[in-house]
C-alpha cells in the first residue's frame, strides 16, 4: 500500500505516526513539509481530501499563529492558504494519505484507520502508551 506522510521530525506525534506506518509494514513517502512546503493547490487538495476547512490545518499552538493574529476571522481561506505555504511551521501535523483516505493524524493512532486490514500487533508510542489496533478501517 502506498502512503505519504507530511512529516515534521521534531514533532513527537509525527514521529509516532511514522513509526506506526512502519510497524504496519509500510515504507511511506516522507514529505518534510518544513523543507518542501506544499503548494497552495496541494494544500487545497489535502483539505478537500480530508473534508476539513482551512482553519483545521492551522497549528494554533505555534507562537506565529498568535503573532500574526490568525484567529481573527478577517483572514480569508485564500489568505490562510498563502500563509500556510509561506510559513509551513503553521501546518498542523502529521497528515497521512493512503488509498483509504487522507487525514490529520492527531493523535497518531488515527493513522490506523488508513492502514491495510488489521489488526496489527500492539504498538508502544515513544511516551510508553500502548496502542491496540482493533482492526477498524475506513473503506478502501
Amino acid at each position: 500500500m502506498d502512503a505519504t506522510l507530511f512529516h515534521n521530525p521534531a514533532c513527537g506525534t509525527s514521529r509516532n505516526t511514522l513509526a506506526l506506518l512502519r510497524h504496519a509494514g509500510l515504507a511511506p513517502t516522507i514529505v518534510e513539509y518544513l523543507v518542501s512546503p506544499p503548494t497552495k493547490p496541494q494544500l487545497r487538495q489535502l483539505l478537500a481530501d480530508m473534508g476539513l476547512p482551512v482553519r483545521a490545518l492551522l497549528r494554533e499552538k505555534e507562537p506565529l499563529f498568535a503573532e500574526m493574529n490568525l484567529a481573527d476571522p478577517r483572514w480569508t481561506d485564500d489568505q490562510l492558504l498563502d500563509t500556510l505555504h509561506r510559513h509551513p511551521i503553521l501546518m498542523n501535523r502529521p497528515v497521512v494519505r493512503t488509498p483509504r483516505g487522507t487525514r490529520l493524524c492527531r493523535p497518531s493512532e488515527l493513522v490506523l484507520e488508513l492502514l491495510p486490514d488489521g489488526p496489527l500487533p500492539d504498538f508502544v508510542k515513544s511516551d510508553g502508551e500502548v496502542v491496540r489496533d482493533h482492526g477498524r478501517r475506513l473503506p478502501g
